[in-house]
């Protein structure tokens, strides 16, 4: 999903190469009948860049999921999610 969200911001000249996007990915898993299920998959990505992108990483935020080949595999069997936290660039 990152690399997905990732590729759409470069597409709008946001760059999320070099270390400037990175993530948290936490795994929620619940036992059905003994057996361990994952249930729930959270995505907390970091941006760094500037505070004029936002209203951009807004709208890509909100549509980047349906374009993403692991979204669109598991979201009806999984809770996939994701939010994202815009950081000040570094020069």
């Amino acid at each position: 999903m990152m690399g997905t969200f990732g590729g759409a911001l470069e597409a709008r000249h946001i760059d999320a190469s070099g270390g400037r996007l990175t993530a948290d990915v936490t795994g929620e898993v619940e036992t059905e009948d003994g057996v361990l299920v994952i249930k729930r998959i959270h995505v907390h990505m970091r941006l760094a860049a500037a505070v004029e992108a936002r209203e951009v990483v807004d709208r890509v935020h909100g549509f980047y999921a349906m374009r993403c080949p692991l979204y669109r595999t598991l979201h009806g069997a999984i809770a996939l999610t994701s939010t994202y936290e815009l950081l000040p660039a570094t020069s």
